[in-house]
């Protein structure tokens, strides 16, 4: 076990203890040597855990202290630092900005070794780019979704037809080319995709579809067959 992923399991074995633990059970329960135990318990006082007790008649966490928020194991890091790379691949703007900020956040709240996990940059998500759509950006359509607000598009089908549509937007699908945009269609009646490089132009139609939201994604996931608009 790495010393990251230690340290966090030592807190959380003495944040639920009822008693105090010794270095040796903790040890055993870690499958570890006791002389790590204690260059863990050095490390974490060092980092003002109130970690309080010694050698030979265990150690105690004093009451009233919890971990802070953003508090991950390794492997918790390491899958933040992929989805995060991973974010930076779409084409959407917002959410790769939003991803970076994130980034900078955690490295800054995070302790020491987690920090290093985080930084080592030995975690890449490889493959192509998606471009942003010209037409819009993906950013409103998420409040859409959000806020239950209706869309107005100017639409090209795969045939190169243009049509004009108010949509629902309820979800949205990121490809590795491009974002899929899941709505229902006031046109056709009917739950649609709209491929985000097909859209032309994209506005609120300043109206709303509130509260009916969830029941169009149940009806959506019980359709996974429908084609694309």
């Amino acid at each position: 076990m790495r010393k990251a992923s230690r340290l966090f399991e030592i807190i959380q074995i003495l944040r639920l203890s009822r008693k105090p633990m010794t270095a040796q059970a903790m040890a055993d329960q870690l499958e570890v040597t006791v002389r790590s135990i204690y260059r863990d318990i050095a490390a974490l006082q060092a980092m003002r855990v109130p970690i309080e007790g010694g050698r030979g008649i265990g150690y105690i966490m004093r009451p009233g202290f919890d971990l802070p928020p953003l508090m991950f194991s390794i492997e918790e890091m390491e899958a933040i630092v992929l989805s995060l790379a991973l974010l930076d691949r779409t084409g959407d703007s917002e959410l790769k900005q939003a991803a970076r900020r994130v980034n900078q956040k955690i490295s800054g709240a995070v302790p020491g070794p987690l920090r290093q996990a985080m930084e080592n940059k030995a975690l890449y998500a490889w493959g192509s780019v998606a471009q942003p759509p010209a037409g819009f950006d993906l950013g409103m359509v998420r409040r859409a979704i959000r806020d239950e607000e209706k869309l107005s598009l100017d639409y090209r089908d795969e045939l190169g037809r243009a049509t004009e549509r108010i949509i629902r937007p309820i979800a949205l699908i990121y490809y590795s080319q491009y974002a899929n945009i899941v709505g229902w269609c006031e046109l056709r009646q009917a739950i649609r995709n709209f491929r985000s490089d097909r859209v032309e132009h994209c506005e609120s139609a300043a109206a709303f579809f509130r509260g009916d939201g969830d029941r169009l994604r149940e009806e959506w996931m019980r359709g996974w067959a429908n084609p694309p608009a």
